[in-house]
Parts: structure tokens; sequence; C-alpha cells
């Protein structure tokens, strides 16, 4: 029964977010609720908001990069995002760049290998995503909407961040 729960929500959450169709410059239609079914048209153009790297069972690199409207709300500083952002992460797995090891007599310098753990987005629309602090949760994996991605999963992680909107990215002058 739990996982009958857990599916139907899932399904819900990948259902509602249908219908976007992102411009260029990640521009929501301001006509429609932000969903996306297919990855945004430019996204690798979107603007940098932050690196990271992540330890543990995710161990790799990661770029968040926003629409022009998550970059605008995160250099304000804004306490919450408006409807229409939309904040991607793109992972890596890692390795040492061999030139450095060589350079520096260690293993130095790492760089980016193999995509990994899809692509992620968070789009935000208060009223259409109100059950999860009104964000909606995708992750695309060959370019596909994933069939094993847990939206309320990434909302569950996302409460200790409460305070900030949701969102565990600050930005990188």
């Amino acid at each position: 029964m739990k996982q009958i729960i857990t599916v139907s929500l899932a399904a819900g959450l990948v259902t509602g977010l249908i219908g976007y169709d992102a411009t260029a410059s990640g521009e929501a239609d301001a006509a429609r609720a932000p969903a996306l079914t297919t990855l945004p048209a430019g996204y690798r153009d979107w603007r940098l908001i932050t690196v990271a790297h992540e330890e543990g069972k995710l161990d790799d690199i990661r770029a968040v990069l926003g629409n022009d409207i998550a970059i605008t709300a995160f250099r304000e500083g804004a306490a919450t995002y408006p409807d229409g952002t939309i904040i991607g992460r793109l992972a890596w797995d890692y390795h040492p760049l061999e030139e450095s090891k060589a350079a520096f007599g260690a293993p130095q310098s790492f760089v980016a290998g193999l995509p990994k753990n899809g692509v992620q987005f968070m789009v935000k629309d208060a009223k259409k995503f109100a059950s999860t602090g009104g964000w909606g949760y995708v992750e695309f994996d060959d370019g596909k909407p994933s069939a094993t991605a847990m939206p309320e999963a990434c909302f569950a992680c996302h409460t200790v961040v409460k305070d900030r909107d949701f969102v565990f990215s600050r930005y990188a002058p």
C-alpha cells in the first residue's frame, strides 16, 4: 500500500509537470504554469549560480544553473523566489587530471568525467506546487523525465532549508 501511494504521488507530480516549453533564455510563458516534460531549451547556456562537491553515496561534482528569473533573484538576495524560477543541477563523476599529477607529484586537480545522477530541475509555481513548498521537482535521464525519480523525496530533503525557500544553493559571487 505504501509503495502504491509513493508511486501515485510521483506519477501525480510528474503529470503536473506536463506542459512546459522553455524558451532559450529559460523564461516561463507567463500565461502558463511552469512545468517540465522536456529539457529546457538552452539550459546549458544558463548562468552559473554555484558549483559543489557532493560526498558520500552521491560522490560527484556539480554545476547549479539558473534561468534569468533565478539569476535575478539570487543576485538580489531574494528571501523567496518568484514563480517562473527554474534552477538546474548537472553532476559528473570526477577524476584526477594526469597532467597536474605529473606537475605536482600527486593528484591535485580533479576534472569532470561522465555525467552522473541525471539532470535535475526545481520549478517554482507557488499555486501549482503548494504541497511541496511551491516547487516542482523533475529529473531527466538521457534527456527524458526519469521513471524512477521521486519528487516527494526531493521535497523531503529540501525542508531543512525551508527558511531559504527550500533552496540549498547560495549564489557564488
